[in-house]
């Protein structure tokens, strides 16, 4: 029976791990060097949309928001389930025409989706004033997934596939024989496996670094807030708001307990260079001034967020490789090794589908998409390097949300 080593217990991760044990291709043991999901999947935005704007990224998309349907039905006993409230992608007269050149290929892909103007969205959404000159593509199958729900429920139901999940149990490196990956460096020794999937986030260029590979990868500070109770459900999907310099959706902690989850980048802020493996997100911090100004150009959006304050904020890494999609697939020159990281700020939209294609590499499957322009061997070694050397700031990293 094959052994399989899952490093990271984020959404990615533990997506990975759930894939896993469900093909029943062999044991399962997934290692956190924290508590599963401490890192950027417990202060995701967690907004989930298909219209992407390559066509990998969106039959991939089209995976994870069937996947989300499914894992909503398996994961019900365990307190989560997907809430489809679509997704709506706001755009202003500058950035429309770029999009509106994607429209043949969603059509080509028979991925459905509505051209609203704003007075058609706040008809649809009464709680919605968006300025009259914008444009909105609405995903109906988006939504978002609440990550205090889904994280730990994927994590118990792992464990009961028969997944052992391991944390405060740091990985310090790979184990190396002969060319090939076959097993972890951990506290208590190594860890062998057959194969081992890595899908440590931000923590992917210091990681793989150790194994003499450079993957050109940069991680940028994300903010998300969480609003105070609402006194009534915010009937809105989740709005990729770029005009308005974030992202916004409905937010509840409780059954009945409503309210408003926004967030956004912070466009003069440098890269945050995480070269050290025990690197923490606990100790990023947003200027206070942020929510101040996140309130500012939303309220104009959704007027309901000026009767509130921001009541949680919670800090956290984005991670975009050199040509902004997502780095997926094998190493050739570390057999033993699949890789999954720099989803930008998708993440948790990705992580249903990353999951099953990482499952799929190492079960030696045919993946369920064409996934060549994620492959990580898609980079010349030169411009790796050129990319790791610059300092980018957040306004110059590819600016693709969710």
């Amino acid at each position: 029976m094959s052994r399989f080593i899952v490093i990271g217990g984020g959404a990615v991760g533990l997506n990975a791990a759930y894939q896993l044990a469900r093909k029943k291709v062999g044991s399962v043991t997934l290692l956190e060097k924290g508590q599963v999901g401490d890192g950027s999947s417990s202060r995701a935005g967690g907004i989930i949309t298909g219209l992407l704007w390559s066509e990998t990224g969106v039959l991939a998309r089209m995976i994870s928001l069937r996947l989300y349907q499914e894992l909503s039905a398996d994961l019900e006993q365990y307190g989560y389930r997907f809430q489809d409230v679509g997704c709506l992608n706001l755009f202003d007269p500058e950035s429309w025409p770029e999009r509106e050149e994607l429209l043949p290929l969603y059509d080509r892909l028979d991925f459905a989706y509505e051209i609203l103007d704003a007075g058609q969205i706040r008809r649809r959404w009464p709680n919605l004033t968006p300025e009259d000159d914008l444009t909105g593509l609405h995903d109906a199958l988006g939504g978002y997934s609440e990550p205090h729900e889904f994280v730990p429920a994927l994590a118990r139901r792992c464990r009961d596939l028969g997944v052992e999940i391991r944390e405060n149990a740091p990985v310090s490196g790979l184990q190396i024989e002969n060319g090939r990956v076959v097993g972890a460096q951990t506290g208590m020794g190594v860890l062998e496996a057959d194969l081992v999937v890595c899908t440590v986030h931000a923590w992917t260029t210091a990681f793989m670094e150790l194994c003499g590979v450079r993957l050109p990868i940069k991680s940028f500070v994300h903010q998300r807030y969480v609003s105070s109770k609402l006194q009534e459900y915010a009937a809105i999907p989740a709005i990729n708001a770029n005009p308005y310099g974030g992202y916004i959706r409905p937010a509840r902690l409780g059954t009945t307990d409503y309210r408003i989850l926004a967030g956004g980048e912070t466009e003069d802020r440098e890269e945050e260079r995480v070269d050290d493996l025990a690197f923490h997100m606990s100790g990023l911090a947003a200027p206070q001034s942020l929510r101040r100004r996140l309130s500012e150009n939303l309220a104009p959006l959704v007027p309901k967020l000026a009767a509130t304050h921001w009541e949680s904020e919670q800090v956290g890494l984005i991670s975009f490789s050199l040509d902004g999609e997502p780095i997926l697939g094998k190493l050739p020159q570390l057999p033993g090794l699949v890789v999954g990281a720099a989803f930008h700020s998708g993440g948790f939209a990705y992580s249903p589908v990353a999951g099953l294609l990482l499952a799929e590499l190492a079960a030696e499957e045919r993946p369920s998409v064409e996934i060549s322009s994620f492959s990580p061997t898609r980079f010349a070694a030169e411009d790796s390097a050129a990319y790791l050397a610059e300092t980018v700031v957040q306004a110059d990293a590819f600016r693709r949300r969710h």
